[in-house]
């Protein structure tokens, strides 16, 4: 049950199969279960049942909120969630607790799901593993397989169990590993440069960055502000668009959305690929690239091709001034949006007054991590 579905346990919600309650008790018993993940920085269990509750009122009454009413979700820890800490992984946060949602936590929630939990990640979503903030790495679920199990001990050469575990990726490492490990349905992760898609690719989960402006920022902490995205992490791709079909549109309080009303996404279908035209970019064939990607990638054109699709190289000329533009963009509006926490206004403060530089360089020492500092 755990396994399925959106679409499948909002039906079974629907037609009294299991109740909200029992859901959410199933989701937060394997949290508990999986903790050694380290995949949650928060469980919101008093929060999460007491929301599983009012669900099952309204089911009762045959007034479903939407398609997630009842459905365990987990969020980022950098997205804003009112009455509950928002901590960003980083000591500099430890202990906030915002008034308010982020627009998408919102959004969810007005859809009636059921919040689970925070999620672990590199602090402040700088990183690409899940291994540098302050409550410790997030461990791949697949670290844990049976098949992993069996294929390390046959190479292992005294190698410590407690160290024998994979990466997820990052930044929203913890957010991948919930879904892959079946604490919940769907979770929100945030996408700057890969954040997103890294840890699903990682834990074998779908994982999406809409396009800039179609979602909302509103709430989500920011990284790099003209790059930063809310993203989407599922099980499978039919449940990243019901998703985004919730999350998608003009927030008045983030001035980068899309103006335009955005119709309701419907996934086509794709048992007909024979109208498709795949294009395949050749700059990105880089010489970096390792043998095992480029078969897989040679694999999936030629899965296209045999179904009839039509696959063609195409040149983006471009990519390698992205590149560059996306480290000078990300290194200057990094330093911009940590040089906030100076210790005066909120966050972190250290104990030294001996003058303000003294205090602001103790309190960034004592906040950050070293690769902030």
């Amino acid at each position: 049950m755990l396994g399925w579905t959106l679409r499948e346990v909002s039906a079974a919600l629907k037609q009294g199969q299991i109740t909200p309650t029992e859901l959410c008790q199933k989701c937060l018993s394997l949290i508990k279960k999986t903790k050694f993940l380290n995949a949650y920085i928060t469980v919101s269990e008093e929060v999460a049942l007491k929301q599983a509750e009012e669900s099952e009122k309204r089911y009762k009454k045959g007034h479903s909120l939407g398609d997630l009413d009842g459905i365990p979700i987990a969020v980022k820890d950098n997205f804003s969630t009112s009455g509950i800490e928002t901590t960003c992984a980083s000591n500099m946060l430890k202990g906030y607790v915002p008034p308010y949602n982020a627009t998408v936590v919102q959004k969810l929630l007005d859809q009636g799901a059921l919040l689970m939990g925070k999620t672990n990640l590199d602090e402040f979503a700088m990183g690409s593993g899940s291994t540098d903030g302050i409550f410790g790495p997030v461990k791949n679920p697949w670290s844990f397989s049976e098949q992993y199990r069996k294929k390390r001990k046959q190479k292992s050469h005294g190698e410590k169990e407690d160290s024998d575990w994979l990466i997820t990726g990052g930044s929203s490492g913890g957010s991948a590993a919930a879904v892959s490990a079946f604490t919940c349905f769907a979770a929100l992760g945030s996408d700057t440069g890969g954040s997103t898609r890294n840890p699903a690719a990682h834990c074998g989960v779908v994982g999406l960055k809409p396009s800039y402006g179609l979602v909302s920022r509103h709430g989500l902490i920011p990284l790099v502000n003209s790059m930063d995205v809310p993203g989407i992490l599922t099980r499978c791709v039919d449940d990243a668009a019901i998703v985004l079909g919730i999350l998608a549109g003009h927030d008045p309080k983030d001035s980068t959305t899309v103006q335009d009303p955005v119709k309701p996404f419907v996934l086509p279908s794709l048992t007909d690929v024979s109208k498709l035209c795949v294009g395949i970019p050749k700059e990105y064939l880089a010489p970096e690239l390792s043998s095992e990607v480029r078969s897989l990638w040679s694999k999936a054109a030629n899965l296209f091709e045999s179904e009839g699709a039509k696959v063609i190289e195409v040149s983006l000329p471009h990519t390698s001034f992205s590149i560059v533009c996306y480290h000078v963009l990300c290194t200057s509006e990094v330093a911009s949006n940590m040089a906030r926490f100076d210790g005066l206004e909120y966050g972190h403060r250290c104990d030294i007054d001996l003058s303000t530089e003294a205090m602001y360089a103790a309190t960034r020492r004592e906040g950050f991590n070293d690769v902030k500092l």
